[in-house]
């Protein structure tokens, strides 16, 4: 569950060949007819799942994120070109509450100093599906995730403490407009708000004083946040199937441009009211059982960043690979 942004991103640097022809092998195996199942529908509205902001249903699926981005100098910390490969499995108990499990390798490059590889700390979360509105399109969750703390490599900014994050989740399709504005039909938004609270709120680290080579404790406060954000996305298929056919090809019906903003707001411990996050504008394309997806990483001030990231997507529909096993609840 893809609650919240973490201090560095990170991952292994992935191959461009390779990732050709995982895409086209995908492509081959999926171009058949498009999803009907369970994952991600409210009435006739199919809500893929996108970069940043967490999904607001519950599903059985497996899902694989690259991104990468340069961040920048934070006081005595140097700028990072930062890579990570992050994978989820979600598994519905029954049709309304699923469990997540989640994690990902880093691969951080500080500017001027060595780099470093490593895993991440390990993501457990749980959501309940309590609304869906199949006349108005509408679906909402409410969640909770925890970054177990210490489970991950520090020497890629896994941290010592838990970061325990409740969150409501939404999306609202625009299929109930009246027939004057059903060129906007195929519109809709999920989005998010949660909250981020670790477990210690403040961290003890001992560094080297360079100029005395003496030992000496420094304190990092942990602030409280709030992740936030929504995606807004025009959905191709719901505009040939259910509003207008506008002629196009079999393979373009497929595909969701979507443009995401992704937020955090400090709320306390020294930078209160400060927000740094992205806007990610991409394409998904999707198919029976797997989804794909590119997005850039826009950061939306300097505090973010200067220079522009990507997303690369890999999503799995468990529920229609395997409906009859894995793809089902456990109890219905």
């Amino acid at each position: 569950m893809r609650f919240r942004s973490r201090k560095r991103h990170a991952g292994p640097r992935v191959g461009l060949a390779s990732a050709r022809g995982v895409v086209v092998a995908l492509l081959l195996a999926a171009a058949s007819p498009l999803p009907a199942a369970a994952h991600g529908f409210a009435g006739k509205r199919f809500f893929p799942t996108t970069f940043a902001i967490e999904d607001p249903f519950v599903a059985d699926e497996l899902s694989f994120l690259v991104s990468h981005v340069d961040e920048p100098a934070r006081g005595d910390e140097p700028g990072v070109s930062a890579t990570e490969l992050a994978a989820e499995l979600s598994k519905r108990i029954t049709p309304h509450l699923g469990i997540s499990f989640a994690g990902e390798f880093r691969h951080l490059d500080p500017r001027g100093e060595p780099s470093a590889s490593g895993f991440g700390n390990l993501e457990l979360g749980a959501k309940y599906q309590f609304l869906t509105s199949e006349r108005h399109e509408a679906v909402a969750s409410l969640g909770l995730a925890a970054e177990v703390g210490d489970t991950g490599d520090p020497a890629v900014e896994a941290e010592s403490f838990s970061v325990i994050s409740p969150g409501l989740f939404f999306g609202k399709g625009f299929g109930d407009l009246p027939d004057g504005l059903r060129l906007l039909r195929p519109f809709a938004i999920t989005g998010l708000v949660a909250a981020n609270i670790p477990t210690d709120a403040s961290t003890a680290t001992s560094v080297v004083d360079p100029g005395t080579g003496a030992l000496t404790s420094v304190t990092e406060p942990n602030p409280i946040s709030l992740h936030w954000g929504f995606a807004l996305e025009y959905n191709l298929h719901y505009l040939h199937a259910f509003v207008e056919d506008v002629g196009l090809p079999a393979m373009l019906q497929r595909i969701v441009p979507v443009l995401e903003v992704a937020l955090d707001t400090c709320l306390d411990r020294g930078c209160g009211g400060e927000t740094t996050g992205m806007v990610n504008p991409g394409l998904i394309w999707f198919g029976r059982t797997v989804q794909l997806g590119i997005a850039a990483r826009i950061p939306i001030n300097g505090r973010t960043g200067d220079d522009v990231g990507v997303f690369g997507l890999v999503h799995v529909f468990m529920d229609d690979l395997l409906p009859d096993s894995f793809g089902a609840p456990l109890f219905q």
